[in-house]
C-alpha cells in the first residue's frame, strides 16, 4: 500500500514538473516587447512603443496600485487615460489632452476594460494591453483600425 502511495506521488510531481517547464517555454518563447509606462502618479504617464507580435489575450499591469476599495464590475469610474495603438506605437486618444477625465459606468464600456478594470483603486495606474477580440473587433473604432491591439494606460481619480 506504502508503495503505491510513494509511486502515485512520484507520478504527480513528475506531471507536475512536465507541465510547470512546458509553461515556462512558451514565455520564453513570446516575441512581444509590453511598453514601458513612466512618469508620476496623477501626472500624465509616457509610453514607449510597443514592438512584436501583439499578445492574444488581455494583458494587464499595475504601475501604481492606489488605495481603498477596488472596483467592481458595477462600478462607475472617473479615469484619465492614454490609448496607443499597438500597430504604430502612436498615441490615438487622450483625456490628458482634453484636461476633462471621463466618467461612465464599467458596464457601458469595451470588454478588455470590463475585465482589465476591476480590481483597480483611486490613485492607482494600470497598463492594459487588449485584444481585438476584447476591443473594437474587425470594425475598429472612432480613430483605430480594424483588428487594433489596444493599449492604455489608465488612471483611477474616482470609483463609485
Amino acid at each position: 500500500m506504502r508503495g503505491k502511495k510513494l509511486a502515485l506521488a512520484l507520478a504527480v510531481l513528475v506531471s507536475v514538473a512536465s507541465l510547470t517547464a512546458c509553461g515556462g517555454s512558451k514565455v520564453a518563447e513570446s516575441s512581444t516587447n509590453l511598453p514601458t509606462v513612466t512618469g508620476d502618479q496623477g501626472m500624465e504617464p509616457t509610453i514607449s512603443a510597443p514592438s512584436g507580435t501583439p499578445p492574444t489575450t488581455l494583458i494587464t499591469k499595475d504601475i501604481f496600485e492606489g488605495t481603498g476599495s477596488p472596483a467592481v464590475a458595477e462600478s462607475t469610474m472617473t479615469v484619465h487615460y492614454t490609448l496607443m495603438a499597438w500597430s504604430t506605437g502612436k498615441v490615438v486618444e487622450s483625456s490628458w489632452t482634453s484636461g476633462e477625465p471621463a466618467t461612465f459606468p464599467l458596464a457601458r464600456v469595451i470588454a478588455g476594460w470590463q475585465q482589465g478594470i476591476p480590481g483597480m483603486k483611486v490613485g492607482g495606474r494600470r497598463l492594459l494591453v487588449i485584444p481585438p477580440d476584447l476591443g473594437y473587433g474587425t470594425a475598429g473604432g472612432r480613430s483605430i483600425g480594424p483588428n487594433e491591439t489596444l493599449v492604455f494606460v489608465v488612471d483611477a481619480i474616482a470609483i463609485a
